[in-house]
Protein backbone atom coordinates (compact mmCIF):
# COMPACT_ATOMS: atom_id res chain seq x y z
CA UNK A 1 0.00 0.00 0.00
CA UNK A 2 1.18 3.54 -0.78
CA UNK A 3 0.33 6.19 1.81
CA UNK A 4 0.10 9.84 0.73
CA UNK A 5 1.92 12.13 3.16
CA UNK A 6 1.88 15.51 1.35
CA UNK A 7 -0.12 17.09 -1.45
CA UNK A 8 0.01 20.44 -3.20
CA UNK A 9 -1.13 22.10 -6.40
CA UNK A 10 -0.60 25.09 -8.69
CA UNK A 11 -1.66 26.25 -12.14
CA UNK A 12 -0.62 28.34 -15.15
CA UNK A 13 -2.91 30.04 -17.67
CA UNK A 14 -1.83 29.59 -21.28
CA UNK A 15 -3.30 31.93 -23.94
CA UNK A 16 -4.47 30.61 -27.31
CA UNK A 17 -3.44 32.00 -30.70
CA UNK A 18 -7.05 32.85 -31.59
CA UNK A 19 -10.52 32.08 -30.20
CA UNK A 20 -11.05 28.33 -30.39
CA UNK A 21 -14.57 27.45 -31.51
CA UNK A 22 -16.60 24.34 -30.74
CA UNK A 23 -19.88 23.40 -29.02
CA UNK A 24 -21.30 26.63 -30.40
CA UNK A 25 -18.90 28.68 -28.27
CA UNK A 26 -15.32 29.95 -28.11
CA UNK A 27 -12.47 29.87 -25.60
CA UNK A 28 -9.35 32.04 -25.44
CA UNK A 29 -7.09 30.33 -22.85
CA UNK A 30 -6.55 27.04 -21.07
CA UNK A 31 -5.50 26.41 -17.48
CA UNK A 32 -2.62 23.98 -16.94
CA UNK A 33 -2.88 22.50 -13.45
CA UNK A 34 0.03 20.93 -11.60
CA UNK A 35 -0.59 18.38 -8.83
CA UNK A 36 2.05 17.33 -6.29
CA UNK A 37 1.89 14.05 -4.38
CA UNK A 38 4.44 12.67 -1.90
CA UNK A 39 4.39 9.29 -0.14
CA UNK A 40 5.63 8.20 3.27
CA UNK A 41 8.79 6.91 1.61
CA UNK A 42 9.69 10.47 0.59
CA UNK A 43 9.16 9.90 -3.14
CA UNK A 44 7.18 12.68 -4.79
CA UNK A 45 5.64 12.95 -8.24
CA UNK A 46 3.91 15.69 -10.20
CA UNK A 47 0.85 15.10 -12.37
CA UNK A 48 -0.28 17.56 -15.05
CA UNK A 49 -3.72 18.37 -16.40
CA UNK A 50 -5.22 20.72 -18.96
CA UNK A 51 -8.66 21.94 -17.90
CA UNK A 52 -11.32 21.76 -20.62
CA UNK A 53 -14.34 23.45 -19.04
CA UNK A 54 -16.18 24.04 -22.32
CA UNK A 55 -15.52 20.48 -23.49
CA UNK A 56 -16.41 18.78 -20.21
CA UNK A 57 -19.58 20.75 -19.43
CA UNK A 58 -20.73 23.48 -21.81
CA UNK A 59 -23.46 24.60 -19.39
CA UNK A 60 -20.88 25.41 -16.70
CA UNK A 61 -18.86 27.31 -19.30
CA UNK A 62 -21.87 29.28 -20.55
CA UNK A 63 -23.24 30.17 -17.11
CA UNK A 64 -19.98 31.47 -15.61
CA UNK A 65 -17.00 33.56 -16.61
CA UNK A 66 -14.02 31.66 -18.02
CA UNK A 67 -12.06 32.24 -14.82
CA UNK A 68 -14.94 31.10 -12.60
CA UNK A 69 -15.48 27.88 -14.55
CA UNK A 70 -11.77 27.07 -14.39
CA UNK A 71 -11.63 27.97 -10.71
CA UNK A 72 -14.40 25.51 -9.94
CA UNK A 73 -12.67 22.71 -11.79
CA UNK A 74 -9.42 23.56 -10.00
CA UNK A 75 -11.21 23.43 -6.64
CA UNK A 76 -12.45 19.94 -7.46
CA UNK A 77 -8.89 18.72 -8.06
CA UNK A 78 -7.80 20.42 -4.82
CA UNK A 79 -10.68 18.69 -3.01
CA UNK A 80 -9.47 15.34 -4.34
CA UNK A 81 -5.92 15.98 -3.16
CA UNK A 82 -7.13 16.86 0.32
CA UNK A 83 -9.30 13.74 0.40
CA UNK A 84 -6.38 11.42 -0.36
CA UNK A 85 -3.88 13.15 1.93
CA UNK A 86 -3.12 10.70 4.74
CA UNK A 87 -4.85 7.87 2.84
CA UNK A 88 -3.35 4.71 1.33
CA UNK A 89 -3.97 3.08 -2.05
CA UNK A 90 -3.08 -0.19 -3.75
CA UNK A 91 -3.19 1.11 -7.34
CA UNK A 92 -4.47 4.26 -9.07
CA UNK A 93 -7.56 2.61 -10.60
CA UNK A 94 -8.81 1.60 -7.15
CA UNK A 95 -8.01 5.09 -5.85
CA UNK A 96 -10.05 6.73 -8.62
CA UNK A 97 -13.03 4.43 -8.06
CA UNK A 98 -12.84 5.20 -4.34
CA UNK A 99 -12.80 9.03 -4.58
CA UNK A 100 -14.85 9.71 -7.73
CA UNK A 101 -18.38 9.59 -6.18
CA UNK A 102 -17.58 12.12 -3.44
CA UNK A 103 -15.58 14.34 -5.80
CA UNK A 104 -18.47 14.32 -8.29
CA UNK A 105 -20.97 15.32 -5.58
CA UNK A 106 -18.65 18.13 -4.51
CA UNK A 107 -18.54 19.30 -8.14
CA UNK A 108 -22.33 19.43 -8.30
CA UNK A 109 -22.36 21.51 -5.15
CA UNK A 110 -19.79 24.15 -6.10
CA UNK A 111 -21.12 24.54 -9.67
CA UNK A 112 -24.70 24.59 -8.33
CA UNK A 113 -25.49 22.17 -11.11
CA UNK A 114 -27.25 18.93 -10.03
CA UNK A 115 -26.86 17.64 -13.61
CA UNK A 116 -23.12 18.30 -13.79
CA UNK A 117 -21.53 16.05 -16.39
CA UNK A 118 -19.28 13.36 -14.97
CA UNK A 119 -16.52 14.40 -17.39
CA UNK A 120 -16.19 17.70 -15.49
CA UNK A 121 -15.14 15.80 -12.37
CA UNK A 122 -12.96 13.37 -14.33
CA UNK A 123 -11.20 16.23 -16.13
CA UNK A 124 -10.47 17.75 -12.71
CA UNK A 125 -8.91 14.47 -11.59
CA UNK A 126 -6.49 13.95 -14.50
CA UNK A 127 -3.45 15.54 -12.81
CA UNK A 128 -4.23 13.82 -9.51
CA UNK A 129 -4.54 10.47 -11.29
CA UNK A 130 -1.31 11.03 -13.27
CA UNK A 131 0.60 11.84 -10.08
CA UNK A 132 -0.80 8.66 -8.52
CA UNK A 133 0.34 6.57 -11.52
CA UNK A 134 3.84 8.01 -11.41
CA UNK A 135 4.06 7.43 -7.66
CA UNK A 136 2.72 3.89 -8.10
CA UNK A 137 5.37 3.21 -10.77
CA UNK A 138 8.19 4.63 -8.64
CA UNK A 139 7.17 2.78 -5.48
CA UNK A 140 6.94 -0.50 -7.38
CA UNK A 141 10.09 0.12 -9.48
CA UNK A 142 8.16 0.00 -12.75
CA UNK A 143 10.23 1.56 -15.54
CA UNK A 144 7.96 1.42 -18.59
CA UNK A 145 4.35 2.14 -19.47
CA UNK A 146 3.83 -1.54 -20.37
CA UNK A 147 4.93 -2.60 -16.90
CA UNK A 148 2.55 -0.06 -15.39
CA UNK A 149 -0.59 -1.39 -17.11
CA UNK A 150 -2.54 -3.72 -14.76
CA UNK A 151 -3.11 -7.22 -16.14
CA UNK A 152 -6.87 -6.64 -16.47
CA UNK A 153 -6.32 -3.94 -19.09
CA UNK A 154 -3.35 -5.32 -21.04
CA UNK A 155 -5.46 -6.99 -23.78
CA UNK A 156 -6.76 -3.61 -24.97
CA UNK A 157 -3.33 -1.99 -24.81
CA UNK A 158 -1.04 -4.66 -26.22
CA UNK A 159 0.15 -3.25 -29.57
CA UNK A 160 3.44 -1.46 -30.20
CA UNK A 161 2.85 0.62 -33.32
CA UNK A 162 5.89 2.04 -35.06
CA UNK A 163 3.80 4.87 -36.49
CA UNK A 164 0.91 6.98 -35.25
CA UNK A 165 -1.20 9.18 -37.49
CA UNK A 166 -1.34 12.73 -36.10
CA UNK A 167 -4.86 14.18 -36.21
CA UNK A 168 -5.01 17.98 -36.54
CA UNK A 169 -8.11 19.88 -35.45
CA UNK A 170 -9.95 22.22 -37.79
CA UNK A 171 -12.35 24.30 -35.68
CA UNK A 172 -14.99 26.64 -37.10
CA UNK A 173 -12.70 29.53 -37.92
CA UNK A 174 -9.64 27.73 -39.29
CA UNK A 175 -9.22 29.09 -42.84
CA UNK A 176 -9.60 26.68 -45.76
CA UNK A 177 -6.09 27.47 -46.98
CA UNK A 178 -4.69 26.20 -43.64
CA UNK A 179 -6.63 22.95 -44.08
CA UNK A 180 -5.20 22.64 -47.60
CA UNK A 181 -1.71 23.30 -46.27
CA UNK A 182 -2.13 20.60 -43.60
CA UNK A 183 -3.06 18.06 -46.29
CA UNK A 184 -0.03 19.06 -48.35
CA UNK A 185 2.17 18.60 -45.26
CA UNK A 186 0.99 14.99 -45.03
CA UNK A 187 -1.78 15.19 -42.42
CA UNK A 188 -4.39 12.73 -43.61
CA UNK A 189 -7.01 12.21 -40.88
CA UNK A 190 -8.59 15.62 -40.34
CA UNK A 191 -10.79 16.38 -37.35
CA UNK A 192 -13.37 18.91 -38.53
CA UNK A 193 -15.66 20.67 -36.09
CA UNK A 194 -19.31 20.82 -37.15
CA UNK A 195 -22.34 21.85 -35.07
CA UNK A 196 -21.74 25.55 -35.52
CA UNK A 197 -23.37 28.48 -33.73
CA UNK A 198 -27.01 29.48 -34.20
CA UNK A 199 -30.36 27.73 -34.47
CA UNK A 200 -30.54 24.18 -35.80
CA UNK A 201 -31.40 25.49 -39.25
CA UNK A 202 -28.54 27.99 -39.18
CA UNK A 203 -26.15 25.35 -37.87
CA UNK A 204 -27.09 22.91 -40.62
CA UNK A 205 -26.54 25.47 -43.37
CA UNK A 206 -23.18 26.52 -41.90
CA UNK A 207 -22.10 22.88 -41.58
CA UNK A 208 -23.15 22.09 -45.15
CA UNK A 209 -21.24 25.08 -46.48
CA UNK A 210 -18.20 24.21 -44.38
CA UNK A 211 -17.98 20.59 -45.52
CA UNK A 212 -18.54 21.69 -49.13
CA UNK A 213 -15.64 24.13 -48.96
CA UNK A 214 -13.36 21.60 -47.24
CA UNK A 215 -14.21 18.77 -49.64
CA UNK A 216 -13.64 21.03 -52.63
CA UNK A 217 -10.22 21.92 -51.22
CA UNK A 218 -8.92 18.49 -50.14
CA UNK A 219 -11.36 15.92 -51.51
CA UNK A 220 -8.95 14.84 -54.24
CA UNK A 221 -5.88 14.68 -52.00
CA UNK A 222 -4.26 11.27 -51.55
CA UNK A 223 -2.54 9.47 -48.68
CA UNK A 224 -0.61 6.19 -48.41
CA UNK A 225 -2.10 5.54 -44.96
CA UNK A 226 -5.76 4.83 -45.80
CA UNK A 227 -6.98 1.70 -47.54
CA UNK A 228 -8.89 3.80 -50.10
CA UNK A 229 -6.01 6.21 -50.69
CA UNK A 230 -8.34 9.15 -49.95
CA UNK A 231 -8.30 11.40 -46.89
CA UNK A 232 -10.73 10.14 -44.22
CA UNK A 233 -12.92 12.84 -42.63
CA UNK A 234 -13.40 12.85 -38.87
CA UNK A 235 -16.34 15.11 -38.04
CA UNK A 236 -17.00 16.23 -34.47
CA UNK A 237 -20.40 17.73 -33.63
CA UNK A 238 -19.97 17.93 -29.83
CA UNK A 239 -23.64 17.09 -29.24
CA UNK A 240 -25.02 20.05 -31.20
CA UNK A 241 -27.50 18.11 -33.37
CA UNK A 242 -30.89 17.89 -31.66
CA UNK A 243 -32.58 15.46 -34.04
CA UNK A 244 -31.57 12.46 -36.07
CA UNK A 245 -33.37 13.98 -39.07
CA UNK A 246 -31.07 17.01 -39.02
CA UNK A 247 -27.97 14.82 -39.09
CA UNK A 248 -29.43 12.77 -41.94
CA UNK A 249 -29.99 16.00 -43.92
CA UNK A 250 -26.33 16.81 -43.39
CA UNK A 251 -25.34 13.34 -44.57
CA UNK A 252 -27.58 13.68 -47.65
CA UNK A 253 -25.68 16.86 -48.48
CA UNK A 254 -22.38 14.99 -48.06
CA UNK A 255 -23.64 12.37 -50.54
CA UNK A 256 -24.66 15.10 -52.98
CA UNK A 257 -21.18 16.67 -53.01
CA UNK A 258 -19.33 13.31 -53.04
CA UNK A 259 -17.91 13.57 -49.53
CA UNK A 260 -19.99 10.84 -47.86
CA UNK A 261 -17.70 7.89 -48.63
CA UNK A 262 -14.76 9.70 -47.02
CA UNK A 263 -16.49 10.13 -43.64
CA UNK A 264 -14.57 7.77 -41.35
CA UNK A 265 -16.59 8.77 -38.30
CA UNK A 266 -18.83 11.40 -36.76
CA UNK A 267 -18.22 12.05 -33.09
CA UNK A 268 -20.96 12.88 -30.56
CA UNK A 269 -23.65 14.20 -32.92
CA UNK A 270 -26.33 14.28 -30.21
CA UNK A 271 -26.55 15.52 -26.66
CA UNK A 272 -26.08 12.51 -24.40
CA UNK A 273 -29.27 13.28 -22.43
CA UNK A 274 -31.37 12.41 -25.49
CA UNK A 275 -30.15 8.79 -25.55
CA UNK A 276 -30.95 8.35 -29.23
CA UNK A 277 -30.46 4.90 -30.76
CA UNK A 278 -28.08 5.44 -33.68
CA UNK A 279 -27.80 1.93 -35.07
CA UNK A 280 -29.66 2.95 -38.27
CA UNK A 281 -27.39 5.90 -39.12
CA UNK A 282 -25.26 4.91 -42.15
CA UNK A 283 -21.87 6.13 -40.85
CA UNK A 284 -19.67 5.09 -37.93
CA UNK A 285 -20.58 7.21 -34.90
CA UNK A 286 -18.11 7.65 -32.06
CA UNK A 287 -18.85 8.38 -28.41
CA UNK A 288 -16.60 10.89 -26.65
CA UNK A 289 -18.00 13.07 -23.85
CA UNK A 290 -20.94 10.71 -23.29
CA UNK A 291 -18.60 7.78 -22.57
CA UNK A 292 -17.69 9.17 -19.15
CA UNK A 293 -17.00 5.75 -17.66
CA UNK A 294 -16.67 2.15 -18.83
CA UNK A 295 -20.35 1.58 -17.98
CA UNK A 296 -21.35 4.61 -20.08
CA UNK A 297 -19.21 3.34 -22.96
CA UNK A 298 -20.95 -0.03 -22.87
CA UNK A 299 -24.32 1.72 -22.92
CA UNK A 300 -23.30 3.79 -25.96
CA UNK A 301 -22.11 0.67 -27.76
CA UNK A 302 -25.52 -0.91 -27.11
CA UNK A 303 -27.14 2.21 -28.62
CA UNK A 304 -25.25 1.66 -31.88
CA UNK A 305 -22.06 3.68 -31.44
CA UNK A 306 -19.25 1.92 -33.31
CA UNK A 307 -16.16 3.73 -31.99
CA UNK A 308 -14.93 5.29 -28.75
CA UNK A 309 -12.72 8.37 -28.46
CA UNK A 310 -10.36 7.71 -25.58
CA UNK A 311 -9.17 10.72 -23.60
CA UNK A 312 -6.58 9.70 -21.03
CA UNK A 313 -5.75 13.41 -20.80
CA UNK A 314 -9.37 14.38 -20.02
CA UNK A 315 -11.02 11.43 -18.23
CA UNK A 316 -7.95 10.12 -16.36
CA UNK A 317 -5.65 7.29 -17.39
CA UNK A 318 -7.38 5.01 -14.88
CA UNK A 319 -10.85 5.43 -16.40
CA UNK A 320 -9.41 5.29 -19.92
CA UNK A 321 -7.94 1.84 -19.28
CA UNK A 322 -11.34 0.63 -18.09
CA UNK A 323 -13.11 2.12 -21.14
CA UNK A 324 -10.52 0.74 -23.57
CA UNK A 325 -10.92 -2.78 -22.18
CA UNK A 326 -14.73 -2.58 -22.30
CA UNK A 327 -14.58 -1.53 -25.97
CA UNK A 328 -11.95 -4.18 -26.80
CA UNK A 329 -14.13 -6.95 -25.37
CA UNK A 330 -16.97 -5.79 -27.65
CA UNK A 331 -14.76 -5.43 -30.74
CA UNK A 332 -15.34 -1.67 -30.93
CA UNK A 333 -12.35 0.34 -32.20
CA UNK A 334 -10.85 3.21 -30.20
CA UNK A 335 -8.54 6.11 -30.92
CA UNK A 336 -6.88 8.75 -28.75
CA UNK A 337 -8.48 12.20 -28.87
CA UNK A 338 -6.99 15.46 -27.62
CA UNK A 339 -8.17 18.18 -25.25
CA UNK A 340 -5.65 20.71 -26.64
CA UNK A 341 -3.23 19.59 -23.97
CA UNK A 342 0.37 20.59 -23.31
CA UNK A 343 3.30 18.69 -24.92
CA UNK A 344 3.97 16.41 -21.93
CA UNK A 345 0.33 15.35 -21.72
CA UNK A 346 0.51 14.54 -25.44
CA UNK A 347 2.96 11.78 -24.45
CA UNK A 348 0.48 10.31 -21.95
CA UNK A 349 -2.07 10.17 -24.75
CA UNK A 350 0.53 8.85 -27.20
CA UNK A 351 1.24 5.90 -24.90
CA UNK A 352 -2.40 4.90 -25.26
CA UNK A 353 -2.58 5.52 -29.02
CA UNK A 354 0.57 3.45 -29.59
CA UNK A 355 -1.02 0.39 -28.01
CA UNK A 356 -4.52 0.36 -29.53
CA UNK A 357 -5.60 -1.72 -32.53
CA UNK A 358 -5.40 0.04 -35.89
CA UNK A 359 -8.58 1.95 -36.76
CA UNK A 360 -10.79 0.45 -39.52
CA UNK A 361 -9.99 1.78 -42.99
CA UNK A 362 -6.40 2.63 -42.11
CA UNK A 363 -3.18 0.69 -42.52
CA UNK A 364 -1.13 -0.55 -39.57
CA UNK A 365 -0.79 2.50 -37.34
CA UNK A 366 -2.27 4.17 -34.29
CA UNK A 367 -4.27 7.40 -34.25
CA UNK A 368 -3.60 10.40 -32.03
CA UNK A 369 -5.29 13.76 -32.12
CA UNK A 370 -2.81 16.48 -31.21
CA UNK A 371 -3.75 20.10 -31.86
CA UNK A 372 -1.82 22.06 -29.23
CA UNK A 373 0.70 23.28 -31.80
CA UNK A 374 -2.20 24.82 -33.74
CA UNK A 375 -3.74 26.61 -30.79
CA UNK A 376 -1.29 27.61 -28.03
CA UNK A 377 0.41 30.98 -28.38
CA UNK A 378 3.41 29.71 -26.39
CA UNK A 379 3.59 26.15 -27.71
CA UNK A 380 7.35 26.26 -28.35
CA UNK A 381 7.99 27.47 -24.79
CA UNK A 382 5.78 24.72 -23.37
CA UNK A 383 7.57 22.18 -25.57
CA UNK A 384 10.91 23.31 -24.12
CA UNK A 385 9.82 21.83 -20.75
CA UNK A 386 9.67 18.33 -22.29
CA UNK A 387 12.53 16.12 -20.97
CA UNK A 388 12.94 14.65 -24.49
CA UNK A 389 12.00 17.72 -26.51
CA UNK A 390 14.37 16.84 -29.37
CA UNK A 391 13.45 13.14 -29.63
CA UNK A 392 12.24 12.09 -33.10
CA UNK A 393 8.93 10.80 -31.69
CA UNK A 394 8.00 14.24 -30.30
CA UNK A 395 7.76 15.80 -33.76
CA UNK A 396 5.23 15.14 -36.50
CA UNK A 397 6.82 14.12 -39.80
CA UNK A 398 4.48 14.32 -42.81
CA UNK A 399 1.44 13.68 -40.63
CA UNK A 400 3.08 10.82 -38.71
CA UNK A 401 4.66 10.31 -35.30
CA UNK A 402 7.52 7.85 -35.82
CA UNK A 403 8.03 5.76 -32.69
CA UNK A 404 11.23 3.90 -31.81
CA UNK A 405 12.47 1.67 -29.01
CA UNK A 406 13.49 4.72 -27.01
CA UNK A 407 9.88 5.92 -26.92
CA UNK A 408 8.71 2.60 -25.48
CA UNK A 409 11.65 2.39 -23.04
CA UNK A 410 11.00 5.89 -21.65
CA UNK A 411 7.21 6.03 -21.98
CA UNK A 412 7.71 9.20 -23.99
CA UNK A 413 9.49 10.77 -21.02
CA UNK A 414 6.47 10.77 -18.69
CA UNK A 415 8.40 9.13 -15.85
CA UNK A 416 11.08 11.80 -15.70
CA UNK A 417 10.91 14.96 -13.57
CA UNK A 418 10.20 18.23 -15.39
CA UNK A 419 12.24 21.11 -13.99
CA UNK A 420 9.69 23.78 -14.91
CA UNK A 421 7.02 22.16 -12.75
CA UNK A 422 9.38 20.92 -10.02
CA UNK A 423 10.43 24.52 -9.37
CA UNK A 424 6.87 25.45 -8.45
CA UNK A 425 7.18 23.38 -5.26
CA UNK A 426 10.89 23.48 -4.47
CA UNK A 427 10.59 26.04 -1.66
CA UNK A 428 7.57 24.37 -0.09
CA UNK A 429 8.60 20.71 0.23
Amino acid sequence: MIRIKKVDSCFEIEPLIRPFGFKGNYMTNLWQTVNYMESDSGIHKIGLSTQGVLWSDAKVYESHSTSAGNSMMYLISEKALQMIKGQSFQNPVELLVQILPEVYEYGKKITENPKLRMTFALNALVGVDNAAWLLYAAENELKTFDQMIPEAYKPALSNHHKKIGAIPLMSYNVPINEIESAAKEGYFFMKIKIGQTGTQEEMLEKDKNRISAIHQAIGNARTPWSVSGKLPYYLDANGRYEKKETLLKFLDHCKKIGAFDQIALIEEPFDEMQEIDVSDIPVRLAADESAHTDMDAIKRIQMGYKAIALKAIAKTMSMTMKIAQAAYERNVPCFAADLTVNPILVEWNKNVAARLKSFPGLKDLGLLESNGHQNYLNWDTMKSYHPHKDAPWVKVNKGIYDLDDNFYQTGGGIFEPVDHYEKMFIDKH
